[in-house]
């Protein structure tokens, strides 16, 4: 059979040639020609897959090594009886991995309180549920709000939006991107849901840019309603607004999700869900082809800091979040910062260990994503 993969999806051509003939192409200028004697087509976000494009092409399935699937007219698909998948969840830890770091950079550079503060987390599915269980061991009171969870599993542990957003000094959305009704998330986060946040607020989008309207955004933030930042997804991409890079406190190139092991649980996924389509064995093995964890083993002496000190030092040490920092100058790169990601690894992959015995502050080092921590001897030398 032959592939066609586009540049983006990691280790695709690795993957798919154990099925076969594999074309890479560019994730924006795919066309139409490309796809003609193609059996499949794996791509990521940056390709809009559409009825048109596979007009006169023999692609019989479409994945995309992704959580979402806003770029896929699925709908389309299936009428033409192309089989199509996506990769749910394969990025979950390398975001919740960037919401800690963060909340840690904002808490440590910017003054951002966050014992006993309020973090609202809207959309709460593999993410928000992930995001949930670190903030809580940053000492963080959590509200939550999905009304598609509520309607299904009932209302007990889910505030309403505008409690939410009433009583969080921190909001933070988590959310797909949904036009129809009765939950709509497109442009959700507009001038009334920040005319409801508690002054002075911080905000935080790693979702989808579309859920965002930034003209919203510049609003609160040049009134004083939002007090800092985090963006890592804009509309449109990848020509970033400006004005809008320039009013956040933290803004990357659309990297939360970029882990070594989100991208390629996305390739994995989808490799396997193409072999059960076409009915062939999945052979291929990933783990030769893995690169070395950069800190396996972290030893902080942990004297005389916080927590969060501690805390924060372990997670810069394995991800520092403001070296993606996106500049002005970096916007007509955007695309290439994106496909030419460095390597990260995950926080799960970095044992920490402690100079002294902190039962409390190990149990939240463990529910920060890190190895199960132990204690260990410092270093006399």
């Amino acid at each position: 059979m032959k592939t066609v993969v586009t540049e983006t999806v990691l280790l695709g051509r690795q993957a798919f040639e154990t099925l076969g003939e594999v074309v890479v192409v560019p994730d924006r200028r795919i066309a139409p020609e490309q796809l003609k004697d193609a059996d499949a087509l794996i791509t990521r976000s940056q390709t809009k897959v559409t009825p048109e494009l596979l007009a006169d092409s023999t692609v019989r399935f479409v994945g995309t090594a992704t959580a979402g699937f806003e770029h896929i007219d699925f709908q389309g698909l299936e009428k033409r009886g192309i089989g199509w998948c996506a990769a749910p969840g394969c990025n979950a830890d390398s975001v919740a991995d960037y919401m800690t770091a963060a909340l840690l950079a904002l808490h440590t550079k910017y003054g951002v309180e966050l014992e006993g503060k309020t973090l609202g987390i809207v959309g709460v599915g593999q993410v928000g549920s992930r995001v949930a269980q670190r903030a809580a061991a940053l000492g963080l009171r959590i509200l939550l709000n999905d009304p598609p969870r509520a309607a299904r599993e009932g209302s007990t542990g889910f505030q309403s939006l505008e409690t939410l957003l009433a009583e969080s000094d921190i909001v933070t959305l988590h959310v797909p991107l949904i036009k129809e009704k009765p939950w709509p998330t497109l442009k959700m986060a507009d001038c009334r849901f920040f005319e409801q946040m508690k002054r002075g607020a911080v905000f935080i989008n790693a979702a989808r840019g579309k859920v965002l309207d930034s003209d919203a955004l510049l609003h609160a933030r040049e009134n004083g309603i939002v007090s800092h930042a985090v963006l890592d997804v804009w509309d449109p991409e990848p020509t970033v607004r400006a004005d809008v890079l320039k009013a956040a406190t933290i803004g990357t190139p659309h990297i939360a999700g970029h882990s070594f092991e989100g991208k390629l649980n996305g390739t994995i996924q989808v490799y396997r869900e193409a072999c059960n389509f076409f009915e062939l064995k999945p052979t291929w093995d990933p783990a030769p082809l893995l690169p070395a964890v950069a800190v396996p083993e972290l030893k902080i002496d942990s004297r005389g800091k916080s927590d969060l000190e501690v805390l924060a030092e372990a997670v810069a040490a394995v991800y520092d979040i403001e070296a993606d920092q996106l500049t002005v100058e970096d916007i007509k790169r955007f695309d290439k910062l994106r496909a030419h990601y460095r390597v990260r690894r995950e926080f799960k992959n970095t044992a920490v260990c402690l100079s002294e015995n902190r039962p409390d502050l190990l149990k939240k080092i463990r529910k920060t994503g890190f190895m199960p921590p132990v204690p260990c001897a410092p270093d006399n030398g």
